[in-house]
């Protein structure tokens, strides 16, 4: 069984996914804790199944980790139905307003102009880091421009969400910890305050439409859910956009002839990059009943793991499923989840991708400068930095 933090593993964990796939569907990993999918079908049933949940437990000690599990008890993405299916209903009628087309030219000249920004450092510098350059700050200024969030604070949102989602890991030393509920109090701080000036000054921004949605009978978000929602929406829209970008250009600057591909597939490159080096490995699921998954029986309270690294690649589902190829269709990859808890901000995330791959092919002599150090944890996968050059 594959060691999370092994360095080697983590550069390529996808030889050890194909060899678990050849013993079998589902596995033991003791070292997680849990059950684990590593078929495409099993990780599919895994995020669809009714009796497999989103079973929030809080952060232990609770009152060390106050702010951090009021963000997660009160999220859409840790509760099932009927709370997740009141939250969703809520939550779509605000997203339903038009934001997606809203900010589409935004996001389209905010990559084009992070992207130029990126050519000046080349130009000035020889080498550039495309993560700090464009793939970081794309994803943060597009929810920001979705929430509302006024310019000068932005600088606030990278790190409070990158000290937050450390807690996803597996054995985070306490320091660490610390430093994700210290986030998460301030962000929610924040958020309250931003809620009750839109409240008294609505724009025509997302806080905006979370105060005043109403379901049928006119219940509302109360304001702890409001603000997990926009928290999760910051985390779940800006780790996993960094890191599809990151692994994605990696991948076609790898792969030159799917390089020169790009500028007609920009679209397919999107589901491509995300299924063939998943930003997302790991999701969990609580049985809440007995339940079989492939053949592998969990009991009420057990954890069951889809491997969404291992069933992007395999092979009974997708022809050739390590070659990377920007004209891949059809492409089911489980990247975005499945089931109730699909992923709800994809439409703004694939735009997102395919505008910064659109710029790019502005640089078509881009190359990389150097082997690109990987981020060392397993969960969320990528890089640290991504160091680029033109030829």
């Amino acid at each position: 069984m594959f060691d999370p933090n092994d360095p080697d593993f983590l550069a390529d964990p996808y030889p050890a996914f194909a060899e678990l796939r050849r013993q079998g569907l589902v596995h033991r990993h003791d070292g997680l804790g849990l059950a684990i999918a590593v078929s495409h079908p099993a990780a599919s049933a895994v995020l669809r199944h009714r009796s497999l949940g989103r079973i929030w437990r809080d952060a232990t000690p609770a009152e060390q980790f106050v702010s951090f599990n009021l963000l997660h008890r009160n999220s859409l993405l840790e509760n099932e139905p009927p709370a997740h299916t009141r939250l969703r209903r809520l939550v779509s009628s605000a997203f339903a307003r038009g934001h997606v087309e809203r900010l589409r030219p935004r996001v389209e000249a905010i990559a084009g102009q992070l992207v130029d920004r990126l050519a000046a450092r080349i130009r000035d510098e020889g080498t550039a880091d495309f993560l700090a350059e464009v793939a970081q700050p794309l994803p943060v200024e597009v929810i920001a421009e979705l929430l509302g969030v006024p310019a000068e604070h932005r600088p606030l949102l990278v790190p409070w969400s990158n000290h937050i989602v450390k807690m996803y890991e597996y054995g985070l030393p306490a320091d660490k910890r610390a430093a994700a509920e210290r986030a998460a109090g301030e962000f929610v701080d924040y958020l309250r305050e931003l809620a009750v000036e839109r409240a008294a000054n609505p724009g025509d921004d997302l806080i905006s439409d979370l105060v005043r949605v109403r379901d049928d009978d006119n219940s509302r978000l109360s304001d702890d859910e409001l603000v997990a929602t926009a928290v999760l929406l910051l985390m779940a829209g800006h780790e996993a956009t960094v890191n599809v970008l990151g692994n994605g250009l990696r991948a076609l600057l790898d792969h030159r002839d799917q390089w020169t591909r790009l500028p007609a597939n920009p679209d397919s490159a999107v589901e491509e990059a995300i299924r063939y080096d998943s930003p997302l490995q790991l999701f969990e699921r609580t049985a809440t009943a007995d339940v079989e998954i492939a053949g592998f029986r969990l009991e009420e309270g057990q954890k069951i793991g889809a491997l969404l690294g291992a069933a992007a690649r395999d092979p009974e589902v997708f022809a050739e499923p390590d070659t990377f190829d920007v004209t891949r269709s059809p492409n089911p990859h489980l990247g975005f989840g499945a089931g109730i808890h699909f992923c709800l901000g994809a439409p703004l995330a694939r735009v997102e991708i395919a505008a910064a791959f659109r710029a790019l092919t502005t640089l078509p002599d881009l190359e990389l400068a150097g082997e690109p150090p990987r981020r060392p944890e397993f969960v969320m996968r990528g890089y640290r930095e991504l160091p680029v050059s033109v030829a």
